[in-house]
């Protein structure tokens, strides 16, 4: 689909000239992306899409008959949504972020705030995913006869060197 060239109107009452321009697309010469192209190069689901929508993750799409057209700079917004989910960052600090203007210096600070308050809890989330990992080290080596005799199941955990059927 083609974007709709800008209609003008002149009149030309003796001494006056009126120009108007109308353009219902942002961006005139750049091919806008319905919701299910941005849904295949974005690798999402246009619900979910509709979904950031709402919160005021993305912007409102331009509509062109009924249809919603996005931007392609909308793939790179999911994108940057996408990373900062797995980073851990909540809805409401990702919108925070992506509410900045072009250029807010201040952006930057954000992020780095929000990085410093989840530093924290990646790194105890980390220490217990390592004693996780150790204990199942543990139980795959296991040669005990039964769960009641097994020291994997002591408190405290049996240390990564020690064989859960070696003697204490």
């Amino acid at each position: 689909m083609t974007a709709r060239r800008p209609v003008v109107v002149t009149r030309q009452p003796p001494s006056l000239s009126l120009d108007v321009k109308v353009d219902l697309m942002p961006n005139p010469g750049v091919r806008h992306l319905t919701i299910g192209e941005l849904a295949r190069l974005a690798g999402k689901r246009p619900s979910l899409i509709r979904y950031y929508e709402q919160l005021g993750l993305l912007p409102e799409p331009a509509r062109v008959s009924g249809q919603r057209r996005y931007d392609p700079g909308t793939v790179r917004t999911l994108a940057v949504i996408d990373t900062a989910q797995r980073a851990s960052l909540t809805l409401a600090e990702i919108k925070a972020l992506l509410s900045a203007e072009p250029g807010d210096e201040s952006a930057i600070e954000r992020l780095r705030e929000i990085a410093e308050r989840k530093l924290p809890e990646i790194t105890a989330l980390i220490e217990r995913t390592e004693l996780v990992r150790t204990w199942l080290e543990c139980a795959a080596r296991c040669e005990c006869p039964d769960l009641d005799e097994c020291p994997l199941f002591d408190h405290p955990p049996p240390k990564p060197t020690q064989t859960p059927s070696d003697p204490a």
